[in-house]
């Protein structure tokens, strides 16, 4: 294979990456219980806390903890997808991404 070859599979590699990140970026994710409803994107940027059930804001400490759980859990979601569709672009690159 030629350097050129090798640079153009490179640069088609790297418009295939950035579109995906651009998907991902662009995405809502949600957690959502009984409790409340947490909304984030794909940038890690929490866009909307709704307090589903008024009752846990008597208990602020349960409040607490549900928000937690609920921040945790959409995020994990976000990496999860992260890792899902760009892992096959970023494996074995060392960490570089």
């Amino acid at each position: 294979m030629n350097m050129q070859a090798i640079m153009a599979q490179a640069r088609k590699l790297q418009g295939e990456l950035e579109k995906t990140t651009k998907e991902i970026d662009n995405t809502i994710f949600n957690y959502e219980n009984d409790n409340i409803l947490v909304e984030c994107n794909g940038k890690n940027e929490i866009k909307k806390i709704t307090i589903k059930n008024e009752d846990v804001l008597e208990d602020r400490e349960m409040l607490e903890d549900i928000v937690l759980v609920a921040v945790n859990n959409v995020l994990e979601k976000v990496k999860t997808e992260k890792d899902k569709k760009l892992g096959k672009y970023t494996n074995g690159l060392g960490g570089l991404f």
